[in-house]
């Protein structure tokens, strides 16, 4: 007689039991949660393991195009341009503004305003913001230094101080001399900043390298005064070439000039995707291929084409170079292409829209453009050293 199959041996059995649910018990190795540990037993909603929406999740300015921006940027350069050659000390009216241009009469009053002022310090305010624009978004990729500035890490006071020292010493009096002291002066300043910065554990960290650039500010300023003060033709030639005046100087010598400009702004317009390496660290920017010791040269070369022409042509302004990439940055993202764009944009646009205020608040004088953007850079300066708004690199 054949014995009977116990039920846990039949094979319906057994496919019930694989398929009957699992009791609700905690992991062999996992404790059971409970109110102690600080956690509830209770099922998490579904909306809170989600988390929160991926449009909150984004960073200021990721969400907006890159091309609005520059649409923007472009139309805000326009009006300020046509702002600056109607306002000042003595209003003139569009229609004036374009007779001087396509219909000059030199016996109308208002259109020699024009050609002869308004003109020549709208071009030097252009090319003087755009290199800066420039210089300052490529220092502050390089360096990746969210405070690196062409003032604010000594390039312009170096160059100043090899100007200052062309007046005194070779009796250097136009701006196409000025040019070649302003590129060895900026050039020492850039190196010796970088070379005390890298020093010691940590390499060329942003705030070593903004302490350095400081220190060395105020060391070079100490050595513009002592040669000013002791030179008073020099200090004359000097004084109101070094308040940042767009005035100051001609049409002739900002077309001598902006061959070098030209050659920063292309060297600056190629190393936008070094810089996006760059920004992903040197060890992954050679990973993918990139000649970091390449790309930090071109940098260098382009900042001290800008940086020594901008302050050649216009003095020593800061802060652009400065507040210029940031507002960049709050459109472009993180993309340095967009960036040097948009910089190219900005820059003179900050500098021209400053050197208009300086003619409508001191009516019938004016203040000096660099003067007007230390004043408005100031407060980018203490929200960028306190953390808070500022566009991360």
């Amino acid at each position: 007689m054949s014995r009977l199959a116990h039920p846990s041996e039949h094979p319906a059995a057994n496919l019930r039991a694989r398929n009957r649910p699992a009791p609700n018990r905690p992991a062999p190795n996992r404790p059971a949660p409970n109110e102690s540990d600080g956690f509830s037993a209770q099922r998490t909603p579904e909306s809170a393991l989600s988390g929160p929406k991926p449009e909150k999740l984004r960073r200021i300015g990721s969400g907006r195009r890159p091309a609005v921006g520059l649409l923007a940027a472009a139309v805000l350069l326009v009006l300020v341009i046509i702002a600056s050659l109607v306002v000042g000390a003595r209003d003139v009216p569009f229609g004036t503004v374009l007779d001087a241009l396509f219909r000059p009469d030199p016996a109308v009053t208002d259109q020699l305003v024009v050609l002869d002022l308004r003109i020549p310090r709208t071009v030097v305010g252009l090319l003087a913001g755009l290199a800066l624009g420039l210089a300052g978004a490529l220092m502050q990729g390089v360096t990746r230094n969210p405070l690196a500035d062409p003032g604010l890490l000594g390039v312009n006071a170096g160059a100043s101080l090899f100007v200052v020292a062309g007046i005194a010493v070779f009796g250097v009096t136009s701006a196409l001399g000025y040019v070649w002291f302003a590129f060895v002066g900026a050039a020492v300043a850039a190196s010796v900043v970088y070379i005390i910065g890298s020093l010691g554990r940590g390499g060329a960290t942003p705030v070593k390298l903004t302490l350095a650039g400081t220190a060395l500010t105020a060391a070079l300023t100490s050595l513009i005064t002592i040669v000013l003060l002791s030179d008073p033709s020099t200090f004359d030639r000097y004084r109101f070439w070094s308040a940042g005046s767009l005035s100051a100087r001609g049409l002739d010598t900002a077309l001598q000039l902006a061959p070098f400009i030209l050659v920063g702004a292309i060297l600056a317009a190629t190393a936008g995707r070094m810089l996006n390496a760059l920004a992903l660290g040197d060890d992954l920017a050679r990973g993918l291929g990139q000649n970091v010791v390449a790309a930090r040269i071109v940098c260098f070369v382009a900042v001290v084409l800008l940086c020594g022409s901008a302050t050649a042509l216009a003095g020593p302004i800061v802060f652009v170079g400065l507040a210029v990439p940031h507002l960049a940055r709050w459109f472009a993202g993180p993309d340095y292409r967009w960036t040097l764009a948009l910089s190219a944009l900005l820059g003179p646009a900050l500098l021209l829209l400053a050197d208009v205020i300086g003619r409508v608040i001191a009516r019938p004088g004016e203040i000096e453009a660099g003067l007007v953007v230390a004043f408005l850079g100031a407060p980018v300066l203490i929200a960028l050293v306190r953390g808070t708004k500022a566009v991360g690199l």
